[in-house]
């Protein structure tokens, strides 16, 4: 595991599901490259999909702030 891979998965454990009131055990960090962290979404988070643009753009807002390196999420299965 890359430090900033483990800088995201501390960032979305610490700061980023608090603030957006979910469990951070939903999120999981599958990759970071590139600019681009892969996150596997779990329970409430992949079970619907009208809401995922939205929750994914939340993320990513959170995220980017909190870790620079990070410019885009994507939700991988």
């Amino acid at each position: 595991m890359t430090d900033l891979m483990e800088r995201v998965r501390a960032a979305l454990r610490d700061h980023v599901a608090p603030a957006m009131g979910l469990d951070a055990d939903e999120l999981a960090v599958v990759a970071v490259e590139d600019g681009i962290a892969s996150l596997r979404l779990a329970g409430a988070c992949a079970s619907c999909p009208a809401g995922l643009p939205a929750l994914l753009a939340e993320l990513e807002a959170e995220l980017t702030r909190r870790v620079p390196e990070v410019e885009f999420v994507e939700a991988v299965l």
